[in-house]
C-alpha cells in the first residue's frame, strides 16, 4: 500500500468514485460520513474492502470536527486528503432557516480548513497531496442558493491559495465541477432541471481531477460543458449575469 487517503463525504456521489479511483492506485482509504450504511455501501463497492475503514462524524460543529481530527491524527501513514463533503440549500435566504444556512458553511468551508491544518504537517512530510472539492458556484454569486456560493468561493480562494503557499511540498487539486448527478439536488431541495444543459457525469468529473492530481495539481474544471460554463462565467458581466441566474434559479 502507498499509505492512506483520508476522503469525506464518502457515502455517494463524487466520494464512492474518488474512493474506486484511489482504491485502484494502491491506497488504503479512510472513508469518512454520517451514515453508517451509506459508508458500508461504499465499502462494499470496493475491490479490497478489508484494507479499508470507516468513520463516522458529523462536520457541522466544531467540538466534532476536532473530535474527528483527533481520531484521524491516529494515523501514521496519512499522504492525502479528499475534502469532498458538502452540500447547500436552495431558496430565498430569508425563507430558510438560519441553522442549516450556518451548516453549509461549516461543512463545506471550516470544516476542510480545520482538518487541513491539522493534518498538513503530516502531508508535508510525506510530500503528500490535497484534493479540495469547490464548485463552479464559486466563481460568481448564485441567489437562491447565496450562502452555497459563499462557502464554494471562500473553498476555492482558500485552496488556490494554499496551493501557492505549498507548491514543491503538497500537490493541491482545486475541483471546481458545475452541475453533475450525485444525489446534491436531493439534499439541498433545488428542481430538477436546472443547469441540466450543462450537466456532466460524476465519472467525467473524479477522472479530471485524478488527471490533475498525477499532473502535480492545479485548478480543475472537469468536462467541456463545465468549461464552457466556466468561461460563461467569466465573460459575461455581473450586471447581466445576476439577473439572469436570479431569474433562472427563482422558486
Amino acid at each position: 500500500m502507498k499509505g492512506t487517503v483520508l476522503i469525506t463525504g464518502a457515502s455517494g456521489g463524487f466520494g464512492m468514485l474518488f474512493a474506486q479511483a484511489f482504491e485502484e492506485q494502491g491506497y488504503a482509504l479512510l472513508l469518512h460520513g454520517r451514515d453508517k450504511a451509506r459508508l458500508q455501501l461504499t465499502l462494499a463497492s470496493l475491490k479490497r474492502p478489508e484494507l479499508h475503514r470507516t468513520l463516522l462524524g458529523e462536520l457541522s460543529a466544531r467540538k466534532d470536527v476536532n473530535e474527528l481530527i483527533d481520531k484521524i491524527m491516529l494515523e501514521s501513514d496519512l499522504v492525502g486528503i479528499v475534502n469532498n463533503a458538502g452540500f447547500g440549500t436552495w431558496g430565498a435566504f430569508e425563507m430558510c432557516e438560519n441553522v442549516p444556512q450556518l451548516d453549509v458553511l461549516r461543512v463545506d468551508l471550516l470544516a476542510p480548513v480545520m482538518l487541513s491544518h491539522a493534518l498538513l504537517p503530516c502531508l508535508k512530510k510525506r510530500q503528500g497531496f490535497m484534493v479540495n472539492v469547490s464548485s463552479l458556484a464559486g466563481e460568481t454569486p448564485l441567489p437562491y442558493m447565496s450562502t452555497y456560493g459563499a462557502a464554494k468561493a471562500g473553498l476555492t480562494f482558500w485552496s488556490e491559495a494554499l496551493r501557492a503557499e505549498l507548491q514543491g511540498n503538497v500537490r493541491i487539486v482545486t475541483l471546481a465541477p458545475g452541475p453533475s448527478p450525485t444525489g446534491f439536488r436531493a439534499v439541498s431541495g433545488a428542481p430538477k432541471g436546472k443547469g441540466g444543459l450543462f450537466s456532466t457525469s460524476p465519472n467525467i468529473v473524479v477522472d479530471a481531477a485524478m488527471q490533475s492530481l498525477a499532473k502535480g495539481g492545479g485548478y480543475c474544471v472537469p468536462g467541456w460543458r463545465h468549461k464552457a460554463l466556466w468561461c460563461l462565467q467569466k465573460l459575461m458581466p455581473r450586471i447581466l449575469s445576476l439577473p439572469m441566474i436570479a431569474r433562472y434559479l427563482k422558486p
